[in-house]
């Protein structure tokens, strides 16, 4: 469950994203694109977390 609601925030997200920076540089708004870098920053995230270590930081 985590995996698919992480895909679709960071899915509505980009697709904004991508929404607003054709509308401020002019261009036309494509969907596909938005969709594809979604994807590639979904999967971005998952690498993330995996490297990331889940230990606690001693105090030292």
């Amino acid at each position: 469950m985590k995996y698919f609601l992480t895909f679709f925030w960071t899915f509505l997200l980009v697709e904004m994203l991508t929404y607003v920076v054709s509308s401020m540089t002019g261009a036309p708004f494509e969907f596909q694109t938005g969709a594809i870098i979604a994807v590639f920053v979904t999967l971005l995230l998952f690498v993330v977390s995996m490297i990331i270590p889940n230990e606690p930081v001693e105090k030292h």
